[in-house]
């Protein structure tokens, strides 16, 4: 069932985004450490038609969509190719699609450590830190790299810490919380350097 203003009304919905080129049990790790961490009531999963900083173009939409619906089946995950419906580009200009679309329901923007160290370079980014709370989900070795980010001192004191991170889905932002999630030793890149997803 898609989604509409309706049903996710007052709904704490994450929001993960990338590529899933292809998707894999390390995202269904942190979607489920995600739900939990941050009391989300759903979590969907964007697959973008191309991310703007990478040079070379994923795999046809069709088949990441297929790919992401048999690896993560779960009641509260709904697998989304709204940005390409939307027709954005940029993850600023797709939250605001999706505040107008949905106005009731209250969304988090989910995203690794590694997204947060270079989170300054993305188009906007001031502006989606001061509308949506973001979680960030880190491997214990990248918690000092995703600290010192720029957005991250710049923003440090929206920071929730420790047990007040479970309130982030319910904070208005700016805020942000940062968890550790021992993760798998999984990428989309090794898949698909060893051939297990051809391009």
């Amino acid at each position: 069932m898609h989604p509409t203003a309706h049903t996710t009304r007052g709904r704490r919905i994450g929001l993960l985004g990338g590529s899933f080129d292809p998707a894999h049990t390390g995202h269904v790790h942190i979607t489920l450490e995600a739900l939990k961490r941050f009391d989300l009531d759903e979590i969907w999963w964007l697959v973008s038609p191309g991310n703007p900083l990478k040079a070379r173009g994923p795999a046809p939409m069709a088949r990441r969509m297929q790919r992401a619906s048999e690896v993560m089946q779960h009641p509260r995950v709904h697998i989304s190719d709204i940005e390409q419906t939307l027709g954005t580009r940029y993850t600023a200009q797709t939250l605001r699609a999706l505040r107008h679309k949905f106005p009731f329901a209250r969304f988090t923007w989910l995203m690794g450590a590694d997204n947060l160290a270079q989170f300054h370079m993305w188009k906007d980014w001031d502006e989606i830190i001061e509308t949506v709370p973001i979680g960030v989900l880190a491997r214990p070795n990248e918690r000092i790299d995703g600290r010192t980010a720029p957005a991250a001192q710049t923003y440090r004191n929206a920071l929730l810490k420790g047990r007040a991170a479970r309130l982030l889905s319910h904070m208005k932002a700016p805020a942000w919380a940062f968890v550790n999630v021992p993760m798998r030793d999984i990428s989309s890149s090794a898949l698909r350097a060893r051939g297990d997803w051809p391009t």
